[in-house]
């Protein structure tokens, strides 16, 4: 059985960046900046059926299996959701659909990004968390 330490790894990681920002402007900057970096979708895949329910924004997610590991790749026509989506591919990107199904993403608390972000965002945090785990569940079912 595969061990959960690499997302645990990734999600200190993440902890330590945003803990060297002083206030939540630079912390927003810098969620911006993560989305730049984004693996993009291509526009053919920006279909209805990827669209995330219940962001505010439009976010397209296309999910792969690849090897035995999820393979996410997005965007967004807001650029701080771009991020926020951004961080949640970061975590959960070239993980097992299991690792991914049974591992808390507690990065998002310790970050404080939930509650920094409007209801409408936070909503959207959440609507995107769950359609990833989704795809998982889903691609468990195809093997």
């Amino acid at each position: 059985m595969e061990t959960s330490n690499n997302i645990d790894k990734i999600q200190e990681e993440i902890i330590s960046e945003f803990e060297m920002f002083d206030d939540w402007m630079e912390k927003y900057e810098y969620l911006i900046e993560l989305g730049k970096d984004l693996p993009i979708i291509s526009e053919e895949l920006k279909t209805e059926d990827r669209l995330i329910e219940g962001c505010q924004s439009r976010v397209w997610l296309n999910s792969e299996l690849i090897n035995g590991k999820m393979d996410y790749r997005a965007d967004s026509d807001a650029i701080i959701t771009k991020g926020i989506i951004g961080l949640l591919i970061r975590v959960m990107n070239k993980q097992t659909p299991e690792v991914i199904i049974s591992n808390e993403l507690f990065f998002i608390k310790a970050i404080g990004l939930q509650e920094h972000l409007s209801p409408t965002r936070s909503n959207g945090l959440l609507g995107m968390v769950k359609r990833m785990k989704l795809e998982a569940i889903k691609s468990l079912n195809l093997k």
